[in-house]
């Protein structure tokens, strides 16, 4: 093994004391730093968490709801009069309206509406037909 001499301890003791210095420099205030985020990340967690728990409990209302009336509907269809019409009133294919402001919002068969849903559109075309309705 090889000896030192006074010289090679004196700088291998400021080498030790520089690295010290600079280890002391490099973490001054880091470990509150990484605290912080730590802390800032559990809150930021616990809010999220929150907000899951609220949207989860209002979408489980929310489906409460239509549950609840798509029971009615159904009580309402299975409890209709015996009289009750099942096409709409006001058909159009004998004398479409003159403006299309006296067309029913709903219902009726417009010109150009050929699968009777009430609204002209892309499923009313014929295959051979270049036309927009």
């Amino acid at each position: 093994m090889t000896t030192f001499s006074p010289d090679q301890w004196v700088i291998i003791g400021l080498v030790f004391v520089l690295g010290l210095l600079v280890g002391a420099w490099l973490t001054s205030g880091g470990r509150r730093k990484w605290r912080t985020r730590y802390n800032s990340e559990v809150e930021q967690r616990k809010a999220l968490e929150k907000s899951h728990q609220e949207r989860e409990a209002h979408w489980t209302a929310r489906e409460k709801e239509w549950r609840e009336q798509d029971s009615l509907r159904a009580a309402a269809v299975r409890d209709r009069p015996a009289d009750y019409r099942d096409a709409p009133q006001g058909d159009y294919r004998d004398a479409p309206p003159a403006d299309y402001r006296d067309r029913p919002a709903m219902g009726g068969h417009r010109p150009g509406d050929i699968d009777g849903d009430g609204i002209p559109n892309r499923g009313d075309r014929h295959p051979a037909d270049d036309r927009r309705y």
